[in-house]
């Protein structure tokens, strides 16, 4: 039997859906309410599918299921993957009344989220992330998405689920390494919006990089509900939204850099966390204690703190140049404004920018 531990609701009018969490959830959760016709399509991947596969199905009584199967990895988030999604639909004579269902991590709930987003022009979808950043992070919100060989998630589309639905018994089966790049989210929400998270994360790091479901239900659900609460704001990210984005634009460049996969995207999150804090602290946005702070409490999740030993600055300075973030040919940045604000802005100085990456960057072609 399950136990729920937590309930919110992402406030966006006539879109608005639940973020479900709790122990036991997968197979014993009905769903089904929450499938307006009678198809469901689940799209997961060969590492998900021995594991949940079967107790996801069980969530859908009285539901036609079909299942797509797809190759694990941060590498598969492009086209030709996504279509093996189309295909799918297509020769199972899926209509527009069919549900997807994201049974996954980040890469399997955004390429589920863009192809509900297509299929049809348009056709519900249900998110069930399986791993600590999907849950705390890419699974809420709408962003949905591929990569392109120049930039990473540059292809996509606004499309919200139904439900959000978090058994939080899936982390048990997480890598150490995976754990510790889901943190890198979490902690974000502290440094960008909420110092009580912040100081309660400090303390419980160590139960949480340990897999302690008690500490892990809290994180999640506070994280999500300050996701919730930002996009409830800005859904398609004009404003308050793009804070999220805390140490991303350095973060998605050394993911695009390194090969996508070879570094997680927490990883690489994680690391431009502290790129952005070393860039607060030269625009004299926060202090060196802030900043060393920033530094202490990445490092106790277990994340790098450098980004790779080939890239240069030059190489940071292209890859940030396609960010998405990025108007009229200006590139804008998160930085913190001090521990539990963030801004974003396009008047970082060039110099102190130059600094930071100089600092981080062990060579300069």
């Amino acid at each position: 039997m399950y136990k729920l531990l937590h309930e919110l609701q992402v406030e966006l009018g006539e879109r608005s859906y639940p973020i479900i969490i709790g122990k036991g959830m997968l197979g014993e959760f009905d769903l089904s309410g929450y499938v307006g016709g009678s198809q469901v399509m689940i799209v997961t991947n060969d590492v998900v599918a021995p594991m949940y596969l079967e107790k996801a199905k069980a969530s859908f009584p009285g539901k036609t299921i079909d299942a797509l199967v797809l190759p694990d990895g941060e590498k598969h988030k492009d086209w030709q993957t996504l279509n093996l999604i189309f295909d799918a639909l297509l020769e199972n004579q899926h209509t527009r009344k069919t549900t997807l269902v994201a049974l996954g991590g980040g890469v399997i709930g955004d390429m589920t989220g863009f192809a509900a987003a297509c299929y049809q022009r348009g056709v519900p979808f249900i998110q069930i992330p399986t791993t600590l950043l999907s849950q705390v992070d890419s699974s809420v919100g709408g962003k949905t998405g591929i990569n392109h060989p120049l930039g990473k998630n540059m292809v996509g589309a606004f499309h919200q689920p139904e439900v959000v639905l978090i058994d939080t018994d899936s982390l048990q089966t997480l890598p150490p390494r995976e754990v510790s790049a889901g943190l890198a989210e979490v902690i974000k929400y502290g440094l960008i919006r909420d110092t009580a998270f912040l100081d309660w994360l400090e303390q419980a790091m160590g139960q949480l990089v340990a897999f302690d479901s008690e500490a892990l239900g809290e994180a999640i659900f506070r994280s999500c509900a300050c996701k919730a609460d930002v996009v409830g704001q800005d859904e398609r990210e004009s404003g308050i939204r793009a804070t999220l984005n805390l140490g991303h634009t350095f973060g998605h460049a050394i993911e695009t850099f390194a090969g996508y996969g070879n570094w997680l995207h927490g990883e690489a999150v994680g690391t431009g966390m502290i790129m952005a804090a070393d860039l607060s602290l030269r625009e004299g946005s926060i202090n060196r204690a802030d900043y060393d702070r920033v530094v202490r409490i990445v490092l106790k999740a277990g994340l790098p703190s450098q980004p790779p030993e080939q890239m240069t600055p030059a190489d940071f300075m292209s890859l940030m140049a396609v960010d998405k973030k990025n108007v009229d040919g200006k590139l804008r940045l998160v930085l913190l404004k001090a521990v539990g604000e963030a801004e974003v802005t396009s008047e970082a100085s060039p110099e102190n920018l130059k600094a930071t990456l100089n600092a981080f960057c062990y060579q300069d072609n």
